[in-house]
């Protein structure tokens, strides 16, 4: 690395992407339900956080883009997470696709689940940092 691509590395402190929502209250309370804690920063854009995590949910959406975002979430176990899901009950409350805790090609167990927008989170479990 050189010493300025080093002297940037340095500064970073977060990254936060931005994800569409096709309705704004109906994907922030799924994401809530979820176990993410909303921070409104306007009318039409909240930072949802989770521990390390956070996202910027948008009160705007593309098809184009939902459908074709997806969202790693590394985390150590990948259970407690299915089972906040199926106790969530998201799948039928917000008519979302999930799939439970499986082995990933490259042998990683995953869960995946698609929020309201369409966007695909593969859970990925992992015992150190990506």
């Amino acid at each position: 690395m050189s010493n300025e691509a080093s002297e940037l590395a340095q500064t970073v402190r977060a990254t936060r992407p931005m994800l569409p929502a096709k309705d704004f209250v109906a994907s922030k309370q799924f994401y809530c339900d979820l176990g993410f804690q909303p921070r409104l920063l306007t009318g039409n854009l909240a930072e949802m956080s989770l521990g390390a995590c956070s996202f910027l949910l948008q009160n705007h959406y593309v098809r184009d883009w939902a459908d074709n975002c997806v969202i790693h979430l590394y985390v150590s176990n990948v259970q407690p997470w299915w089972d906040r899901i199926v106790a969530a009950d998201l799948a039928s409350r917000y008519g979302v696709r999930t799939r439970p805790p499986h082995q990933a090609e490259w042998g990683v167990t995953i869960v995946n689940l698609i929020d309201p927008a369409g966007v695909l989170w593969w859970i990925h479990e992992t015992q150190a940092a990506p």
